[in-house]
């Protein structure tokens, strides 16, 4: 078994199937690693004495990421994913943390650095004739470059960002390599499989789910420029794609689109990721003909829980061996929670606490630059997620939120996670995003934002009469302030960004409706009552 990425990218060298793919130009995989090696030698003008070779990748999912990947594979430096939605000085910080000695972007996002402290380095305009005469006239051989270990760091990826700053991960060789072995050999993946990746390189799930894949059964990687919903059954068709990964709310995304009666008329077999809703798992399976396998991972991967056929409803599945959920301050496992009749968790503040690897650090070899934010994740030897969670009696994980979506409404506390699977029941929610707002005596009231369905409609009497269906929804889970939005803030991998729901609270300009505080009934707040911020 192959050890490195580079160990996988060379067994395809020799391949004249098609190794990539990108609207309407394909490369052989024997073309598609002679490129990556060519850049590698380029790069190499850039090391420094002493000083680990970091290049900076500034880019959307174009054939010059996807070589920029491979070229540190295959060269042996480390690739830093620099996130293309990011500005300003956030970019500027994330550039200048990992340690970059050059960055390579395109002419779109080259304007995005105007005017940026970058500490100094080179930065490279691919789309330039510069880049491209270095490139041709570089040797495209693959041998010369420095020997790298399983556990020597293949790219630094930075983390969402959803909780806080975001941290840059040292991603190894080896969990990409497991990775991609592990869903070639879950999906049968072969040469003749075409891997579609729209979600962004720079981000693990594209790097372990999408491209890990694809080098590891010789397959073709097609990639999207960025995720299109409306885009996205005709470049499925397209490239002929059989498999594709997806994180966030992808999915929940295509089918807010108008269902057509063809649209199972695809190659499409396998759809796997994380995030998604048992409702959104179910519906895209039917209406795209395909497999839809939904895990639980992050980029540290240090957490890993898998859905198995036995899942129950709401459940993200069954965790690795050492996976636990644990009160953090007691730092003892949490007991198990009871369920009622409804369905309702009766022990909630007691089954609820952060999901841990009990064995140590599993695939995270840390955050780089940042010795104390890994201090804190691996706090007395455990790898803390940061992911509320509970198990059932059986041991099914099912998910409470982040750290910060732990409410306290009237006096009892509140699971976001839970509250937001209930909503997604209603035919009319596309998406979901529940957060507490302060209350103006104490703790939280509780706020949620929803995204309705193309063409779809919702009423405050009907979600009143729906909400009051609802067995297994806790009297003070009734949110007191309901925002209708077009779409959800988000990062660029579809994670929800509550922080910014929590800083507008109700001062919007969006359809806000308004619970009475004693009763059920939603009143529509007109505008001239929009509160100051």
């Amino acid at each position: 078994m192959a050890e490195t990425v580079r160990e996988l990218l060379l067994a395809n060298a020799e391949r004249d199937t098609t190794g990539l793919a990108f609207e309407d130009r394909t490369w052989t995989w024997r073309e598609y690693v002679a490129a990556a090696a060519a850049r590698a030698h380029v790069l190499r003008s850039y090391e420094a004495d002493g000083r680990p070779l970091h290049v900076g990748a500034l880019m959307e999912n174009t054939p010059e990421m996807a070589m920029a990947i491979a070229a540190g594979a295959i060269g042996g430096h480390v690739t830093a994913g620099v996130n293309a939605t990011r500005r300003g000085e956030a970019l500027a910080a994330d550039v200048r943390r990992a340690d970059c000695s050059v960055l390579l972007t395109d002419a779109e996002h080259l304007p995005l650095l105007d005017g940026l402290d970058l500490g100094g380095i080179e930065v490279v305009d691919t789309d330039g004739d510069v880049w491209a005469a270095r490139v041709a006239a570089a040797p495209t051989t693959t041998d010369g470059f420095p020997e790298r270990g399983a556990f020597d760091t293949f790219m630094l990826i930075f983390t969402s960002g959803t909780s806080g700053d975001p941290k840059a991960v040292q991603v190894s060789h080896f969990m990409v390599v497991v990775a991609g072995t592990m869903l070639v050999d879950r999906f049968s993946l072969t040469p003749d499989d075409v891997c579609y990746c729209a979600m962004p390189l720079f981000h693990s799930n594209a790097i372990a789910a999408g491209f890990g894949p694809a080098v590891g059964a010789g397959a073709t990687l097609a990639l999207a420029r960025r995720f299109s919903a409306s885009g996205f059954l005709a470049d499925i068709r397209h490239h002929g794609a059989t498999y594709l990964n997806y994180v966030g709310k992808p999915l929940a995304y295509v089918l807010a689109t108008p269902e057509r009666p063809d649209d199972s008329d695809n190659p499409l077999r396998v759809a796997f990721g994380n995030e998604a809703s048992d409702r959104d798992i179910a519906e895209f399976g039917r209406r795209f003909g395909c497999v839809v396998w939904d895990g639980f991972g992050s980029t540290e991967n240090a957490v890993i829980v898998t859905r198995v056929p036995e899942t129950p409803p709401g459940s993200i599945g069954m965790p690795h061996d050492g996976v636990a959920v644990y009160d953090r301050e007691t730092r003892t496992e949490c007991p198990r929670a009871v369920f009622d009749e409804s369905g309702r968790v009766t022990n909630l503040d007691e089954a609820v606490g952060e999901l841990v690897n009990t064995t140590g650090a599993g695939f995270f070899t840390g955050y780089y630059n940042d010795e104390r934010a890994t201090a804190e994740r691996m706090d007395g030897g455990m790898y803390w997620s940061g992911d509320l969670a509970y198990r059932d009696a059986d041991g099914y994980v099912y998910l409470a939120g982040r750290t910060a979506d732990w409410l306290r409404v009237d006096g009892e506390n509140l699971a976001a996670a839970p509250i937001e699977r209930l909503l997604l029941r209603h035919h009319a929610i596309s998406q979901v995003a529940v957060y507490g707002v302060p209350d103006a005596n104490v703790g939280d009231q509780l706020m949620c934002a929803l995204v309705l369905r193309d063409g779809a409609t919702l009423s405050p009497a009907e979600l009143e009469e729906f909400l009051a269906a609802q067995d297994d929804l806790s009297p003070k889970a009734w949110p007191r302030f309901v925002r209708l939005m077009e779409r959800l803030p988000s990062t660029a991998t579809n994670k929800v960004l509550k922080r910014e729901l929590v800083a507008e609270g109700v001062a919007t300009a969006d359809p806000v409706w308004v619970r009475e505080e004693r009763g059920r009934a939603y009143g529509v707040r007109e505008l001239t009552e929009l509160p100051p911020r």
